[in-house]
């Protein structure tokens, strides 16, 4: 693979990451500089050990998660979407301020790179090197985080708690297209 298919790889792969990072930085949740940087690290992390991962798994892996991956990436995004709908809709404002927790950034950055794991099992079966392709990745998907962080943040002041329930909304309709388009492909 070439450096243009891995940089189109790698914003693909990094969508997810950059939506769930715009709407968390929307919600102030995220207000100082080394909050700033854990979850694009978090998220670039994941996003290059997943296809190393997938890589080094192969059909093993594959076939021992492959039924049911998809509700593994839905569960996670749909209980941090379920917190920050409680958040978002709750009448104090002191919530929305909060900074994510470690767990939260966690949960976030794998439940948004399963998809990556699928690729390194690919490009395994393709027979295509692996480590350039998840370097590229796991970078392009910490500089697109911190890109929509920092964006995010300034949105934040003209929408405040209303990025909250987008955020939760967003990372919901994450986690079902995740699944539908898997079990439509079964």
């Amino acid at each position: 693979m070439g450096i243009l298919e891995n940089l189109v790889l790698a914003v693909g792969l990094a969508m997810d990451a950059f939506a769930v990072s715009l709407c968390v930085g929307a919600t102030g949740r995220v207000n100082n500089t080394a909050w700033r940087m854990r979850p694009p690290f978090y998220f670039g992390f994941f996003q290059f050990l997943m296809p190393v991962i997938g890589w080094f798994g192969g059909s093993w892996l594959a076939g021992m998660i492959s039924g049911f991956d998809h509700w593994i990436a839905f569960g996670l995004l749909a209980f941090v979407s379920a917190r920050m709908l409680k958040s978002g809709f709750s009448k104090g404002e002191e919530q929305a301020c909060e900074l994510l927790t470690r767990r939260e950034v966690l949960v976030l950055a794998v439940a948004t790179s399963i998809d990556a794991l699928a690729v390194g099992l690919s490009l395994a079966m393709l027979q295509v090197a692996i480590w350039r392709p998840s370097v590229i990745i796991g970078i392009v998907t910490a500089v697109l985080s911190l890109a929509a962080i920092l964006l995010g943040s300034r949105l934040g002041e003209r929408i405040g708690k209303r990025a909250e329930v987008l955020g939760g909304v967003i990372l919901l309709g994450i986690g079902a297209r995740i699944l539908f388009s898997h079990l439509l492909a079964a």
